[in-house]
């Protein structure tokens, strides 16, 4: 398939709606970034695409294409249905936006967000989000990534969603990221020891070269 598709654009056939949908789900993940890129816009208007299995790159790419293709219906109620398979490669800004909408966002869909955009939500906006599905986000919280957004929060903040999220910050703390330190040195321990032995007489050697000179 993958040989199909770049033997077609090597041809100098264009991805439009009719080759997209040929392509379709099952094969749209092996399209790589320069074939993605040169996807028209409104040809996602006409293909049926879901990219939610492949890697993030090639969400990022679609969405972008898909934000344009349905830009003219923004501020329809149609929108979020029509962006909704793109998701998973929408930046936290747009979600903010999407918080705005009363879009009722499935917390299955909420769980395949770009997990740097998820991280970014507040409470107030994972609500605005999640809607009536809010209740549901309770039965995620232990499971990557709800639990890892839960504990950035304040727990303040996360009682009044009232649905029973527990693991937040509380007032007063703060988490701390434990810094990772380079390995020990695997040199032997009596090489490290002569070493800081013979450091001092060095570094008076160079200090009594160094007046002489």
């Amino acid at each position: 398939a993958s040989a199909a598709i770049k033997r077609y654009v090597g041809l100098g056939n264009a991805l439009n709606a009719t080759a997209l949908n040929a392509i379709g789900t099952r094969y749209v993940c092996l399209l790589n970034a320069t074939e993605l890129e040169a996807i028209h816009p409104t040809s996602l208007k006409l293909a049926s695409l879901d990219p939610s299995a492949c890697s993030q790159e090639t969400k990022n790419i679609l969405y972008q294409k898909a934000k344009k293709a349905f830009s003219d219906q923004h501020h329809l109620p149609a929108y979020y249905e029509l962006i909704l398979p793109y998701l998973g490669g929408a930046p936290a800004a747009d979600l903010k936006s999407l918080s705005k909408d009363d879009v009722n966002m499935n917390v299955s869909t909420f769980m395949t967000l770009r997990r740097e955009s998820l991280m970014s939500l507040t409470p107030p906006e994972v609500q605005g989000l999640l809607g009536i599905n809010l209740p549901e986000l309770a039965q995620w919280q232990y499971r990557a990534p709800v639990r890892e957004w839960i504990q950035v929060q304040k727990q303040s903040e996360l009682d009044k969603l009232h649905i029973g999220l527990t693991g937040g910050t509380q007032e007063g703390y703060i988490n701390i990221v434990t810094p990772k330190f380079p390995a020990p040195s695997s040199a032997p321990l009596g090489t490290v020891a002569m070493a800081f032995h013979l450091l001092p007489a060095l570094l008076l050697t160079f200090l009594m070269v160094s007046i002489l000179s």
